[in-house]
């Protein structure tokens, strides 16, 4: 009976030993699938925020495209509305500045004109004299 006894006791140990590696086996699926879904959702999560942050990047980038265009635009019409009057100013510098050379050049030429004529006018008269002694000289 002895030997009975522990033969039912071997084979009642031996029964639950299967038993429990079974019930192992389906834990460690069951933990696999629950990692696996975890997985799963922790990927399209992470899709999604990188899909909104690209979207977000795109955006600011654009913004800020138009910002810069905006920006050199009134710059290159401030740079030419600038240009446009020192060129103005330029050339009315340029117009008062000739009209002085002009009025300088006129009063040169006029001074010059009349010392050239008074020059002229003395040694004028210089030859006249001294023609008038040649020819009572030679009378």
């Amino acid at each position: 009976m002895k030997t009975k006894f522990s033969l039912m006791i071997a084979a009642a140990l031996l029964a639950l030993t299967a038993f429990s590696y079974g019930q192992a086996g389906t834990d460690v699926k069951k933990a696999a699938d629950d990692t696996g879904k975890a997985t799963d959702t922790a990927a399209k999560k992470t899709a999604h925020a990188t899909k909104t942050a690209a979207v977000k990047t795109g955006d600011a980038t654009k913004t800020a495209a138009k910002d810069t265009g905006k920006a050199t635009k009134t710059a290159a019409v401030k740079t030419g509305d600038a240009t446009k009057t020192a060129a103005k100013d330029t050339g009315k510098a340029t117009e008062k500045a000739a009209d002085k050379t002009g009025d300088a050049t006129k009063t040169a030429a006029k001074d010059t004109g009349k010392g050239v004529a008074k020059g002229t006018k003395a040694v004028g008269h210089g030859v006249k004299k001294g023609a008038d002694k040649t020819a009572d000289a030679a009378k």
